[in-house]
């Protein structure tokens, strides 16, 4: 397994961590959520750039990296809807887009990394849910939430980018 593998592994680990955080606020003092998950945000950018920098692009990074994204994305953001931060709706239509192109990218002949597309609306994704972690929610809200809903709306286009039918040239057999 290479480093850039080892650094997306860690990202992983983080997760439960930021999930006993933020339901269990008492736990721990209340910037650690915020802390583990700006921390693990971090090891995204870390892992592309090790793998490019070492030369380790492997497959198994490139599955295990959006997979593991999705994970750091999609569990603070349902605490958010049991906190009644975020409508459930929303991150439902997150989750769709999310599932639907993890089942596309498995049907494809080669494996491809995240559009730019999709690498926007990972790093709207993780300033939304930063902006919405204690201990900056009461002041950030409209904020958070505002980035939130943009996050939402490059979701669903980022995934449209993906399914949409490419154009048939005319006259072309």
């Amino acid at each position: 397994m290479t480093l850039p593998t080892w650094v997306t592994l860690t990202r992983l680990l983080a997760v439960p961590i930021l999930l006993v955080g933020m339901e269990r606020p008492g736990l721990f003092p209340v910037w650690i959520p915020l802390v583990v998950f700006l921390l693990a945000a971090a090891t995204d950018w870390l892992d592309g750039w090790l793998a490019r920098r070492l030369n380790q692009v492997s497959d198994l990074g490139k599955v295990l990296d959006p997979l593991v994204d999705k994970l750091m994305v999609l569990a603070p953001l349902m605490v958010l809807v049991a906190q009644q931060v975020v409508p459930a709706w929303a991150v439902f239509l997150i989750l769709a887009r999310e599932l639907t192109i993890a089942g596309w990218r498995v049907n494809q002949p080669k494996i491809s990394g995240a559009s730019l597309w999709g690498k926007l609306k990972t790093v709207v994704q993780i300033a939304a849910i930063a902006l919405l972690l204690p201990p900056l929610s009461p002041r950030l809200l409209p904020l958070g939430l505002g980035c939130f809903w943009v996050a939402v709306a490059l979701t669903l286009i980022s995934g449209w980018t993906y399914l949409r039918p490419t154009k048939v040239v005319q006259g072309s057999d």
